[in-house]
């Protein structure tokens, strides 16, 4: 039986997986091994790991409150990164994918968990070679977890359209904001977490599934949201890496604003219809964005994304006062409502110079605030 270890509710926590890359072209490069002996150097303190391919790195904040004070710990994370990879002359960036590199040319990181993935999922392990933001909002009990993941799911769109930044991948322009979720589509466990009410109930579901041999673990779950039963958490994981910390940060403020308003309105009930339309309205998030389909299953309305998140805005705002989010809302809001996105940037960025290297370049310089 999985034990649900109960956390303060609204206390959040955020992951960031980072693009490591040379200085030269500005392709991904097997960094992570050499910058940790750096960053290790260092009495820090901070959650800094390898990923699953050795160009990737995972920096992770600690529990907060206070986005405010989430940024400031992330803005020390980034400084003593950024003083290790000038050591090494490296670039770090933010970005849900690479833009130009090749799969085939990435390297498992060496520890036990990783060469297990990657003999169970063959190339795909490899392929998973992109950058992720993960979001994590404290709940008290199994059975919150379990209703504020399917609260948020009907939001999911919402967080896939803020922080789309992976618009090129192997070197082509997708035509999608968010490419990043196609190469997670690919996992057998990947999707939405089945349509349980409770912490109970999710455990006779984990235990089938781990009597059935599937599953040994909760990261076995590729799932867009999650419990984290170790951590007392629901996950967010649809997120691409934004290109700077403060969007990330702004998203986490989201995150808790949104949760806090479920937490106040325990009337409202997880409706399995919501599932009717979340894969659709989640590759309407990936593929267009802003200017994506949104449907209501419950009411049969339809709206754009855009639409949609600023009216939450709206209904979040007294909520956000109370919180002290207004500040992250009005960050994303005026991103919106400026027709703003990471991907469009990155676009943008191409279309001034034709190089992706010069892309990865000026993303890199972006994150490492230069």
């Amino acid at each position: 039986m999985l034990e649900f270890n109960n956390s303060t509710p609204l206390t959040m926590g955020v992951e960031l997986e980072l693009q490591i890359v040379n200085r030269r072209d500005y392709n991904l490069t097997r960094g992570s091994s050499d910058l940790l002996v750096v960053i290790d150097k260092t009495e820090h303190g901070y959650d800094i790991k390898p990923e699953i391919t050795e160009s990737m790195i995972e920096i992770a904040t600690s529990v907060h409150t206070d986005h405010k004070e989430m940024l400031a710990e992330l803005t020390a994370m980034r400084t003593l990164l950024i003083s290790a990879a000038d050591k090494l002359n490296l670039g770090l960036a933010g970005g849900g994918a690479h833009p130009f590199q090749h799969w085939e040319d990435q390297r498992i990181y060496p520890t036990d968990r990783y060469r297990l993935v990657s003999e169970l999922y063959g190339y795909l392990a490899k392929q998973f070679t992109v950058y992720g933001q993960h979001i994590h909002i404290g709940c008290a009990t199994g059975d919150e977890a379990i209703r504020l993941a399917h609260m948020l799911a009907r939001y999911i769109p919402h967080f896939i359209t803020m922080s789309a930044s992976s618009p090129f991948y192997q070197g082509v322009d997708t035509t999608f904001q968010s490419s990043r979720l196609t190469s997670i589509n690919a996992f057998p466990l990947s999707g939405y977490m089945p349509f349980v009410t409770d912490w109970d109930s999710f455990n006779a579901y984990f235990d089938k599934m781990s009597s059935l041999g599937i599953v040994a673990s909760m990261k076995d779950f590729y799932w867009d949201i999650r419990p984290k039963p170790e951590y007392g958490t629901v996950e967010i994981r649809v997120c691409d890496t934004p290109l700077s910390i403060e969007v990330a940060v702004a998203l986490a403020g989201y995150a808790q604003t949104l949760s806090k308003f479920f937490f106040a309105q325990q009337e409202l009930k997880p409706a399995q219809d919501t599932y009717l339309t979340y894969s659709y309205n989640r590759f309407q998030a990936c593929r267009f964005g802003l200017n994506g389909a949104l449907i209501n299953p419950i009411n049969g309305t339809q709206t754009s994304i855009k639409e949609d998140i600023l009216q939450t805005f709206d209904m979040l705002a007294d909520i956000a006062q109370e919180l002290g989010t207004t500040e992250a809302i009005e960050l994303l809001r005026q991103r919106i409502q400026a027709g703003q996105s990471d991907a469009d940037w990155l676009r943008a960025s191409y279309e001034k110079s034709g190089s992706l290297s010069d892309v990865v370049r000026q993303q890199s310089a972006v994150w490492m605030a230069r």
